[in-house]
This record gives C-alpha cells, structure tokens and sequence, in this order.
C-alpha cells in the first residue's frame, strides 16, 4: 500500500521549458546585481560561504563566485549553492507577478484526489526547497503548497544516488515499499527503486526506450492502489 507519493518538478509536474526558458535566464540576468547588493544578508552570505567551499576558494571575491556561478549554469551543475542562490533570485520575479509556476493540468486534479484518500504529498527536486515552495506557491493553480506534506532537495543527495532516496525513507519513517516516486528521468527512477520505492516515469513527449519503468503521460494515469513492483 502506498503511504506516500514523492514527486519531481522539471519534466514531471512542470513543463521543462519553462525552468529552461523562463527560470534560468531570470537567475542569469538578474544574478550580478543580486549578489553585490544582497551579499550581506545572511542567507546569501551563506550560499556563497558554500560556494567558496565547493570551490576550494576561501577567499574568493564577488567577481570570482559571480564568474563560477554562470559557469556552473552553463554547466547545468546541481550545485546547492547555485540552487539556494537561484531560488532567491527567483522569488522576486514570483512576487512582482513577472511569471507564475508552470503546472500541468493533469497534475492538481490528482494531487488533491491522493491526499483526499490520506496519502501524504512530498517533494523531491534538485532546486532548493525554498524555490519548490515558490513554484508551487505561486503557481498558475495559484497557492498549493498546503497539499505537500514536506520538500526535499540535494541536501539529502543527488538524485542518481541510491543513498537519497533511502534518507528521504528514514526521515519519512517509512517502508520504502510504500513509497512512490514519480519523475521523467529513467536514472533518476533506477535509483529510487535500487532503494526500494516503487517508480512511475512520466513522459510528457516520446517515450523512453531505455527506461525499465512503467511509462505514463499524465497524473491522471496514476492509480497509487494499482501500483506494483
């Protein structure tokens, strides 16, 4: 029996293009401007306190931390320094009504069904908690966030590896096997059910022929009692 469904953002219950397209050029542009004004406000002081730290630069300057930010942009780097960063940045876009959080309309519908039959809602993405609650909480469905039991992001691990998804089952206090994870990236499912969750991929375009797991185009395709091994 599913207890709990833990869901990705990006290509799950958003469209990709929108993080690419929308997001990531509002953290670029805005990003020299936001440091040197707000780098001594003590949440981005520690965001680029980590960053020195995952540079091996202690003494790094604001132009240095700038210069390697947009290369780990450019990179795509799951840097949760980046992430923590980005997701303040994004919070004034959200709150000057520059943009909403994509949702697809597949996705609300299914989430209030699920936590009308007492499962619990959880999130788990490579984006900070922080920016997972503004996307939810400023979506095109507007303010969701009271659906979600909990948030999760890279502080638990990156979500290729087997050890996250068995941290997230501990904080959980939960079986694994009653555990679902839902995401559009096959590598992603691998590793959820290496630790034993149960997996559904969704596939918002071509399907994934490398992928073992079952395949769905929509949370309206999910049925959390018919899910098996």
């Amino acid at each position: 029996m599913i207890r709990a469904i833990v869901t990705d953002i990006e290509g799950t219950t958003s469209d990709i293009r929108f993080v690419h397209d929308v997001l990531f050029p509002f953290a670029r542009e805005h990003l020299a401007d936001f440091i040197q004004q707000q780098h001594a406000e003590p949440a981005v002081r520690q965001a680029l306190d980590d960053l020195r730290a995952e540079l091996g630069e202690p003494q790094a300057d604001s132009q240095r931390l700038i210069a390697a930010l947009r290369q780990f942009m450019d990179e795509d780097r799951k840097s949760t320094a980046l992430k923590a960063l980005q997701g303040m940045i994004w919070r004034d876009g959200y709150l000057s009504g520059q943009f909403t959080g994509h949702l697809y309309a597949d996705v609300l519908p299914a989430l209030q069904a699920w936590r009308g039959q007492g499962i619990d809602l959880y999130v788990y993405s490579s984006g900070s908690v922080a920016a997972q609650k503004l996307l939810f909480g400023y979506s095109d469905a507007g303010d969701i966030t009271p659906l979600f039991t909990g948030y999760f992001d890279t502080h638990v691990g990156a979500k290729r590896e087997v050890s996250a998804y068995r941290t997230i089952a501990d904080r959980l206090a939960l079986s694994p096997a009653s555990l679902l994870f839902l995401s559009d990236i096959h590598q992603e499912l691998d590793a959820a059910r290496e630790a034993g969750w149960h997996t559904l991929q969704l596939i918002r375009g071509e399907a994934d022929a490398r992928s073992t797991h079952r395949q769905v185009s929509g949370f309206d395709q999910i049925q959390p009692e018919d899910v098996t091994p």
